[in-house]
C-alpha cells in the first residue's frame, strides 16, 4: 500500500491522470503549431498571461482532475448518480480537447468560443455531481472550472478584438 491505496488503485489512480493528460497532449498538437504563428499575431486583451504560463498550468490542472475523477470512482456506493458523474467526466474531457482544435485548429475565435461555453457548462455540472459523490473531487475540479472560466473570458476578449 502507497497513501493507503491499493495496487490496484494506484495502477486506477496512474491511469485517470495519464488519461487526462492524454486530453491536454491531443489539444497542444493543435495549439503548439499556431502559437507562433496564428496566435501571435491576433490581438489580446492585456490580462492575458505570457505564452510559457498556460502548459505548467494545464499539466497541474490535468493532474488535478485526474486525482478528481479517481476519487469519484471509488465511491462504489453511489451507483447511478457515479455512472452520471464518469459520463459528464468524460463528456467534458472530450469538449476540453475539442476546444483546442476548435479555437486553434480551425484559427477561429467564434468557433473558440461557442466550444468553451459549452466546456464551461459541462465543468460546471460535473463539478455538482462530484461535490455530492465526493466533496474533495469536487474541490480538486474547482481550479479547473476557475481557469476555464478566465480562459472564456480571453477568448471572447480576443473574439471581440479581432473580428
Amino acid at each position: 500500500m502507497v497513501l493507503g491505496l491499493k495496487t490496484g488503485e494506484i495502477l486506477k489512480l496512474a491511469f485517470f491522470i495519464l488519461l487526462c493528460q492524454l486530453a491536454g497532449g491531443i489539444g497542444s498538437y493543435f495549439t503548439a503549431p499556431a502559437i507562433p504563428t496564428w496566435y501571435a499575431a491576433l490581438r489580446k486583451p492585456f490580462i492575458t498571461p505570457p505564452d510559457w504560463v498556460f502548459a505548467p498550468v494545464w499539466i497541474t490542472l490535468y493532474v488535478l482532475m485526474g486525482i478528481a475523477v479517481f476519487l469519484v470512482w471509488r465511491e462504489s456506493r453511489y451507483g447511478k448518480p457515479r455512472q452520471k458523474a464518469l459520463l459528464l467526466f468524460g463528456i467534458q474531457l472530450v469538449l476540453n480537447a475539442l476546444w483546442s482544435f476548435l479555437f486553434f485548429g480551425l484559427r477561429s475565435p467564434l468557433a473558440g468560443l461557442i466550444g468553451i461555453v459549452v466546456l464551461v457548462a459541462a465543468i460546471f455540472f460535473t463539478l455538482r455531481l462530484f461535490l455530492r459523490i465526493s466533496f474533495p473531487a469536487g474541490i480538486l475540479l474547482t481550479p479547473y472550472l476557475l481557469w476555464t472560466g478566465f480562459a472564456a473570458g480571453l477568448n471572447f476578449s480576443i473574439y471581440i478584438l479581432n473580428c
